[in-house]
């Protein structure tokens, strides 16, 4: 048994608190009967609809994504923005959505699925998996200012976490550099803020790499289906730290 919101979500109908929402407003029903109590609880062998629509039970899938420039890390956008599941439309017929989110204008790797566990699993911060950007940024950073995103620094919705941060290059006469960063929170565009904390704001950006998962060979718009090998290892990797 488990609990109606959360058989919403890992459907990927719509987030847990959009399924809360739904059930509230009376849009869902089980065994035809209008639902409005959240802690309501459901069974593999009960019909749930929502708006109307059966919940089917699709094949778990697993996609990791080179995200271009110009896409909504988003099922939908209503202000019709092209969104990272439209790249897939013509080809995935399952209702998937992102894990997680890569602003409009940072590119890099991405992962897709309908499993909603799954995807909890991945972005949680209590799990604790690192993802490496690559920022270039205007002006080159000081040694204290590469510091201060180590140790962690002050934004307006908290402290970030300790990160791992290195600069790869930098031009003094242009005011360019190249820095990594490797972090683990999911903070709305925070790799950004971080090095607009210290005065050197992103000019681009682009994640590399997500936990041991990396780009390799795909160019942006391309994408590839996880093996089962790689999302037993992420599964491990969320729920002991560590991949056996």
């Amino acid at each position: 048994m488990e609990r109606l919101q959360k058989v919403i979500a890992y459907a990927g109908v719509a987030s847990r608190r959009k399924a809360e929402q739904l059930i509230v407003e009376g849009k869902v029903t089980v065994n035809g009967k209008v639902v409005r109590e959240l802690g309501t609880k459901v069974s593999n062998s009960d019909t749930i609809e929502v708006n109307g629509v059966k919940l089917e039970k699709e094949d778990k899938v697993y996609f990791l994504l080179y995200k271009p420039k110009g896409y909504i890390s988003a099922v939908t956008d209503d202000k019709g923005r092209k969104t990272v599941v439209d790249i897939f439309k013509k080809h995935v017929p399952e209702r998937i959505f992102p894990v997680g989110r890569l602003d409009y204008d940072t590119t890099g790797l991405l992962l897709l699925t309908n499993d909603g566990e799954f995807s909890y699993q991945l972005t949680h911060p209590k799990f604790k998996i690192d993802k490496t950007y690559v920022a270039r940024v205007k002006g080159v950073p000081t040694v204290e200012g590469l510091k201060k995103l180590q140790r962690g620094i002050k934004l307006e919705d908290g402290k970030t976490a300790p990160a791992k941060v290195s600069m790869t290059s930098f031009d003094e006469q242009a005011g360019k550099a190249i820095c990594e960063i490797t972090i683990h929170e999911g903070k709305n565009r925070q790799v950004r803020r971080m090095f607009e904390a210290i005065g050197t704001p992103v000019v681009k950006l682009k994640r590399e790499q997500f936990g041991f998962l990396t780009l390799g060979n795909l160019k942006p718009g391309e994408y590839r289906e996880l093996t089962k090998h790689e999302v037993k290892l992420l599964r491990v990797l969320a729920e002991t730290g560590k991949m056996e």
